[in-house]
């Protein structure tokens, strides 16, 4: 009799559960989609480099969605059972609190469980994915924009001219290139041979030249300097968006726990790049344990009986959780300051939702008012 009325309520959590999911990640996918769809169209992105950024992205988009998803599906569901009385009966035949709750509390460890693995590995790996995806779009742009005899301002600074370049794109001959990065002494470089050459490790794509020299005049046109080289490198900046991927390690957001660990042991980090560190691995054990936070909270709320049982508990739930990322974005900004230990900043919310879930868990299992009698109104 209690599988099945396990199975019963889990199957109440379970359908608005992956409802939720879906709408909160396509609404949180939609704000990239316009992006995205302008490199396609503008930049000449291809469709599958698109979509393979889409999936990188993805996991870091269900970091979020994971626990908010559960906290509203348990919001709607129990408040469902309660609107139709079906809870009452439930406790009339004898069925604790403790037992309604066992179902809830197995689909809470299965998201906990899914949401660390996301958190630890899933959404670093998808960050560096990205990363590296976007230099390969920057270089493959890059060497699709250069045209025989055009002229090419794709690079800042930079004005590349190519007399001939071979079907196969691998190189460009006659190369002449007016070089503006130095306002005070602008040069002029005329180059046999020119390739690019990318390092992946580094994020740089550089502009290889053989055999040419360099001709510079200073601003005030009264000194001439020319130089010979054999073997001549400019590295090219691929624009704003890729400034700061050019970064030689990963940034903290790209790194795994263990990653994490091993970068802070290092006794040249500064402060401020420690307390970055600190404050990630902070939240990569803190946002799954929210996903046991809002199941302990969500029960409570969601067996309250209301008319509009569905309505009420999104609304609720959507609240709650508005005011758990408003505390979690304060904290974090005060750690980065430093007014705040990155533990107290990033777990803040965790602590102040958890004892309040557990609090009403008690009074709710206790079958007691959920809120004391000083906080109803006097009439």
């Amino acid at each position: 009799m209690k599988k099945i009325i396990h199975r019963y309520i889990l199957k109440e959590i379970v359908f608005p559960f992956f409802m939720i999911l879906f709408i909160l990640t396509f609404v949180l996918l939609m704000g990239k989609i316009l992006q995205l769809m302008d490199l396609m169209v503008n930049k000449g992105i291809r469709i599958s480099d698109i979509v393979l950024m889409i999936i990188y992205l993805m996991p870091s988009f269900l970091l979020f969605t994971i626990p908010i998803s559960l906290f509203v599906a348990i919001m709607m569901g129990l408040g469902r059972l309660s609107s139709d009385n079906e809870l009452i009966v439930m406790k009339a035949s004898g069925i604790s609190l403790y037992e309604i709750s066992k179902p809830i509390i197995l689909a809470t460890v299965v998201t906990f469980f899914l949401t660390a693995v996301t958190s630890y590995f899933l959404v670093p790996e998808g960050n560096y994915a990205t990363k590296l995806l976007l230099f390969s779009v920057a270089r493959q742009k890059a060497s699709a924009g250069i045209k025989e005899k055009v002229f090419n301002d794709n690079f800042k600074g930079i004005l590349l001219y190519a007399d001939k370049i071979p079907v196969s794109g691998d190189y460009m001959e006659g190369v002449l290139i007016s070089d503006t990065r130095d306002k005070e002494e602008p040069s002029t470089i005329i180059a046999t041979r020119g390739y690019l050459v990318a390092n992946p490790n580094e994020m740089i794509v550089t502009l290889r030249l053989e055999n040419g020299a360099t001709h510079s005049v200073d601003r005030g046109l009264k000194n001439y300097r020319k130089m010979d080289f054999a073997r001549y490198d400019i590295k090219l900046d691929m624009g704003a968006a890729m400034t700061e991927e050019k970064a030689k390690t990963k940034s903290s957001t790209e790194m795994t726990t263990v990653e994490i660990l091993k970068r802070m042991q290092d006794k040249k980090i500064k402060d401020a790049d420690l307390r970055e560190l600190a404050i990630e691995i902070q939240k990569k054990l803190s946002i799954p344990v929210s996903t046991l936070v809002f199941c302990i909270l969500g029960i409570p709320l969601g067996i309250r009986k209301h008319r509009t049982a569905k309505f009420w508990g999104f609304s609720i739930g959507l609240v709650m959780v508005l005011a758990y990322y408003l505390i979690r974005l304060g904290g974090e900004a005060l750690a980065e300051t430093g007014r705040l230990t990155p533990f107290i900043g990033t777990w803040t919310p965790n602590i102040l939702l958890g004892i309040a879930g557990i609090y009403l868990f008690y009074r709710a299992a206790e079958e007691k008012p959920l809120w004391p009698s000083f906080f109803k109104t006097v009439k």
